[in-house]
């Protein structure tokens, strides 16, 4: 087991900012977005084509991403699409890996997407085919895998439908979120375990959100697991605006940490990764613009 790798991918550009009231300055997305690529992250996810009235952090997608991508030509810059529309302007900036987010729970995919699961899922259906057709490769985000803030406690045997559902359209990768940040270590190893099911635990993907402090906690309990893919945010930024209370993702730093206390590799480095965390801090605790 000691000097397995396990990849992170950097989540900050999208889910850390979306929820952002102020608006981050391209330029400072940008910048951001370059620190976090030299810091060695193999993947980012760096913006979202959903309609800017729904998410309006994210209106300058056409111009982070091409940027992104002439910049580092070699990491992969994924993004969130939630439509045929979105995929087609993602496509035209060059993507090479998109998302399509659905829920495990019903109440959360109705708030979050206006839809019932097997009408999101249903709806995904030209966005998986169109995507491989360009040559893209589609992740499937699941969120609410623990708990919804609507509907209680969800059963891992829900979690692992919704997955083999999303498999069955044929996504590349399945994206677990704790969404609310409700898990415990246990509760993580039971919807881990039905999950498997559908695709091998070292393939499945953990989001966390560190609402309860209990994220590296859990994070280490999938490591034992077999789990090597997890995505994270430097800083511990970022929430969704359609969970109450669901206030920032794991950081990315207490990923690399406990990593390396464990005897894995990643492929970042940490004081690179502390100063892209600092400046988007920055950014933050500027005054506001008018």
């Amino acid at each position: 087991m000691s000097g397995e790798f396990v990849e992170l991918c950097e989540v900050g550009p999208r889910d850390g900012l979306q929820n952002e009231k102020r608006f981050v300055a391209t330029a400072d997305k940008l910048h951001y977005i370059d620190l976090l690529a030299r810091a060695g992250f193999r993947e980012i996810e760096a913006t979202s084509f959903v309609s800017p009235k729904w998410v309006p952090q994210l209106a300058d997608a056409e111009q982070v991403l091409p940027a992104a991508i002439a910049a580092h030509p070699g990491t992969l810059f994924s993004v969130l699409v939630p439509n045929e529309k979105g995929l087609e302007r993602a496509l035209a900036c060059g993507a090479r890996k998109v998302s399509v987010f659905t829920a495990a729970s019903e109440g959360f995919a109705r708030r979050n997407i206006n839809a019932t699961i097997a009408e999101s899922i249903e709806r995904f259906r030209p966005v998986i085919a169109g995507a491989h057709a360009a040559g893209a490769t589609v992740r499937g985000y699941v969120s609410c895998v623990i708990a919804c803030p609507y509907d209680g406690a969800i059963p891992p045997d829900a979690v692992r439908e919704t997955c083999a559902r999303l498999a069955e359209l044929g996504v590349d990768e399945l994206d677990l979120g704790d969404t609310i940040g409700a898990g415990h270590p246990d509760d993580i190893a039971r919807m881990l375990d039905a999950c498997a099911a559908v695709r091998p635990m070292r393939e499945l993907v953990l989001h966390l959100h560190d609402t309860a402090g209990r994220a590296v906690e859990c994070a280490e309990r999938a490591l034992a697991l077999g789990v090597r893919r997890f995505d994270g945010s430097a800083g511990g930024i970022g929430g969704c605006p359609y969970a109450p209370g669901a206030r920032g993702n794991i950081a990315t730093e207490a990923l690399v940490d406990l990593c390396g206390r464990c005897g894995y590799r990643t492929s970042i480095d940490r004081a690179a990764l502390a100063e892209a965390a600092g400046f988007i801090a920055g950014v933050f605790a500027k005054s506001p613009r008018d």
